[in-house]
């Protein structure tokens, strides 16, 4: 937040800063960073901020500041207000703060990443992979279509089979957004009908559909409960069944 970015940086590739310092006036300094995101609103680049408070020493913090690009953090650098506040904070902090700058070669966010391996999986040809790998085994779906929720890695897995069994179907993940336990992911659905579904023979009818999950996910990454929302009714219409009412 407080970033004093030196040199020349690389590329547009993200950039991270870590600001390390100790303080035993840590909410004084809290209200002095409410104070400069006041003060920037509209011209300050950061993207994201955390601050971590070591567990061994209750006056040593760490602060996590991401930006778009070394620029943009120059940018932020450079803003009066930052110069102002950063020479307040360090007034506040028992030592110099130490400063690491960081290009990010690496960013992956795991359980967004395991949410796209149990798409993935949804989808592989022939007999169902095993999930337990991927979800817990009183795992709770909750989905409108259904008038009860499916509970259990069994009851899951006889779920997905009615859709499988139904129809031969890939997902692709349109986006895909992650924040502590949750992830939303935003996908399409596209499939052929080749066998009974809600009491409609196949047709062999090219269908698709949106819809977007949210998955919560244990520390360890499985998936613990699931929330589902898609255009059923889209689907209803396409393989016809809605014909006869429109009649």
């Amino acid at each position: 937040m407080f970033n004093r970015t030196q040199g020349a940086g690389g590329g547009a590739m993200t950039f991270v800063q870590l600001i390390d310092c100790k303080t035993s006036r840590f909410d004084e300094m809290n209200r002095l960073m409410d104070t400069w995101v006041e003060q920037t609103r509209g011209k300050r680049t950061a993207t994201h901020n955390l601050i971590g408070k070591d567990r061994s020493d209750a006056t040593h913090f760490i602060e996590i500041v991401e930006f778009p690009s070394y620029e943009e953090a120059m940018r932020n650098s450079n803003l009066p207000e930052t110069d102002k506040i950063f020479q307040e904070m360090v007034a506040l902090c028992d030592e110099m703060p130490t400063f690491t700058d960081l290009d990010v070669v690496r960013d992956e966010q795991l359980y967004a990443a395991n949410i796209r391996r149990f798409f993935e999986t949804l989808a592989v040809k022939g007999e169902l992979p095993p999930l337990n790998g991927l979800m817990v085994e009183d795992y709770h779906d909750h989905d409108p279509a259904n008038e009860q929720d499916t509970i259990g890695l069994d009851a899951m897995r006889r779920e997905i089979g009615m859709w499988r069994g139904a129809f031969d179907f890939t997902f692709t993940i349109d986006d895909q957004i992650a924040q502590g336990d949750r992830v939303s992911t935003r996908w399409t659905w596209n499939g052929v009908h080749n066998g009974d579904f809600m009491g409609i023979p196949a047709t062999g009818q090219q269908v698709t559909m949106t819809g977007t999950t949210v998955f919560r996910c244990e520390e360890g990454g499985k998936i613990v409960e699931g929330w589902w929302q898609y255009d059923r009714l889209g689907l209803m219409a396409q393989l016809g069944a809605l014909d006869a009412l429109e009649g």
